[in-house]
């Protein structure tokens, strides 16, 4: 038996991220040579299509489920040097337009993270939608940025003798989505 074949068709309504299926990671530069990857375990948001088919996107972020391997790191990613998550517990995104962009999209809206709010552009991909396995229909997305932490209030420096620094200005967002049709 073959799966049902997927469609790109996103009906009105509102579609609920589905944090089983979904993920949002990041990864920066380390010491100028290589990359520490990390997840965020707890999230939610939806994408609302309205009637006449415009969508929107909200979603929020526990910033306290950083979780990138190691305990040490994690602890000091949810201290004041980062993001200070005593503080400022969650990041929020809320979207402002979606536009076509070759045979994907431009998702831009206001990221807000440690108090920071900073107008963003995300590249995104509608992966279509799928009848699902019984609970109902399921669309997918994949979507990316890059994010100077700076610019979000995370100015820790820590530069090395030899030039650069122990981290990264650039923040790469990767966001991995399945969205569920909400009856």
């Amino acid at each position: 038996m073959t799966a049902p074949a997927q469609t790109t068709d996103l009906s009105a309504g509102t579609w609920a991220i589905d944090p089983v299926h979904s993920s949002i990671s990041f990864s920066v530069r380390h010491l100028v040579v290589s990359k520490v990857r990390g997840t965020f375990g707890t999230f939610s948001g939806a994408v609302t299509v309205a009637a006449d088919g415009t969508p929107s996107v909200s979603a929020e972020i526990d910033v306290a489920s950083v979780h990138s391997g190691n305990e040490q790191r994690d602890a000091h990613l949810r201290a004041a040097d980062f993001f200070d998550v005593e503080k400022y517990p969650t990041a929020t995104f809320v979207s402002a337009s979606v536009t076509p962009d070759g045979d994907d999209y431009r998702l831009e809206g206001d990221f807000t993270l440690k108090g920071v709010t900073k107008r963003v552009a995300l590249a995104l991909q509608f992966n279509g939608v799928n009848p699902g396995m019984g609970h109902g229909a399921v669309a997918g997305f994949e979507a990316s940025v890059v994010l100077n932490r700076k610019d979000f209030g995370i100015d820790i420096d820590m530069p090395l003798e030899t030039g650069g620094a122990v981290v990264g200005d650039k923040v790469t967002i990767t966001l991995e989505i399945e969205a569920l049709r909400q009856a």
